[in-house]
């Protein structure tokens, strides 16, 4: 029965959360892209800022372990894009190669192709970003699965409360990955069932907690670190670039607005979660 209420409560946090966020995400402001990606930023930001590293610092972990694995995790990503990048470069090099001995030498054909490239490597490179975010996701949604476990564990009306506080503050996060994974995939489908995938994994961190609570419980603050540093590479690495352009005053008021509403979002609902709790 404690399991069964475990995986309930799990699913409904990890994937609920999702399809909320999907659902708000269309309703209200899945025409203002430049705004989602300022939303998206800022959401990013504040989630491994103001609620999960505060987290993991409030817990026994030493400080100077959890500031490395953050500088890890954040140089981990970094190689991850780096990967993807060389790989993608690897390959059109190849096809490149392959349509200058079919074309001959016409500059105005070399000149567009290359065009090209650049624009998919650009692209490419937002791919990366999208790895990112899943992978912070999973992390991220395996550590709630444990905390939701251990609610459960103590009491189940705290697990309901745990599962209900999850749902509320993982939605204005899930709002700002749909944007990134709706950029690499292409798709608004693609980026639900993806973050819905990753949303899954809340399932197998209550599995996990509610087989081992005990000595799981040491090593949460090093998966919410991990989570974090995946947020912050993603926001600082892939989206902030792609609003630091040059705009008039009224677009760039407009940026910063939706930033700062972004980290707003996720501190106001993440205090209330806890407050809950």
């Amino acid at each position: 029965m404690l399991l069964l209420a475990i995986l309930i409560g799990t699913l409904v946090a990890g994937i609920g959360s999702v399809w909320l966020a999907a659902v708000l995400s269309l309703a209200m402001l899945a025409r203002f892209t430049q705004h989602m990606l300022s939303l998206a930023a800022g959401a990013l930001l504040a989630t491994a800022f103001m609620h999960l590293l505060p987290e993991a610092f409030n817990s026994d972990a030493g400080a100077k372990e959890l500031f490395a694995l953050l500088l890890g995790g954040v140089v981990f990503f970094f190689l991850l894009d780096k990967a993807e990048l060389w790989h993608h470069g690897h390959e059109h090099h190849q096809d490149h190669q392959d349509h200058q001995g079919h074309a001959g030498h016409d500059h105005g054909l070399a000149h567009t192709h290359d065009h090209g490239h650049h624009h998919h490597h650009h692209d490419h490179g937002r791919a990366g970003g999208g790895w990112a975010v899943l992978a912070g996701d999973s992390v991220h949604a395996f550590g709630d699965g444990i905390m939701i476990a251990s609610a459960f564990v103590a009491d189940m009306r705290l697990g309901v409360v745990a599962a209900l506080a999850v749902l509320a503050h993982e939605v204005p996060h899930h709002m700002g990955d749909l944007v990134v994974l709706q950029q690499t995939s292409g798709t608004r489908r693609a980026a639900l069932v993806k973050v819905s995938l990753a949303g899954t994994v809340t399932a197998l961190g209550g599995l996990t907690g509610y087989l081992l609570v005990n000595s799981m419980a040491d090593y949460l603050p090093y998966f919410l670190v991990l989570a974090s540093s995946s947020f912050v590479y993603v926001a600082l690495a892939d989206l902030i670039p792609q609003l630091q352009k040059k705009l008039g005053l009224r677009e760039t008021v407009s940026q910063i607005f939706w930033l700062l509403a972004g980290i707003a979002l996720v501190t106001v609902v993440s205090g209330l979660a806890h407050g809950g709790h």
